[in-house]
């Protein structure tokens, strides 16, 4: 199966969707310390791996981390070779000074807002969805 490319159809389908929980970023020299099922991401750096956990299994293993975020899934199945949505979804928060970090999956685009500004997130991307 292979995901959708038209930006149109990625922007009209998007639906994104609030995963409950906070959600941190945190370097870990040795991933092997770290039960990987216990991650939601996993990224090798030439500095050390970024790993993205629930918070409190962060301060459970006494990780460091500087940001709290959300987690938003835009549910659409988007293709990787997709041009566009990336930048249609970051220009739209970034107008409304929220910053994003965004994983791509195989199948979906997740992205990573301060807690703070979930609900704004989630009005934006949806008002970009109509």
């Amino acid at each position: 199966m292979t995901g959708e490319k038209s930006l149109a159809k990625l922007l009209k389908t998007m639906k994104p969707v609030h995963n409950p929980g906070e959600f941190v970023f945190c370097r870990v020299e040795h991933p092997n310390t770290i039960d990987i099922n216990l991650a939601i991401c996993l990224f090798k750096e030439q500095e050390a791996t970024t790993v993205v956990l629930k918070k409190e299994i962060a301060d459970h293993l006494g990780l460091e981390y500087t940001f709290i975020a959300s987690w938003i899934t835009l549910t659409v199945h988007s293709s990787l070779e997709a041009v566009g949505l990336t930048a249609a979804f970051s220009v739209a928060l970034a107008e409304k000074g929220i910053s994003c970090n965004v994983i791509a999956g195989y199948y979906h685009d997740h992205i990573f807002v301060n807690v703070k500004d979930n609900g704004a997130a989630m009005n934006i991307l949806e008002q970009l969805s109509k």
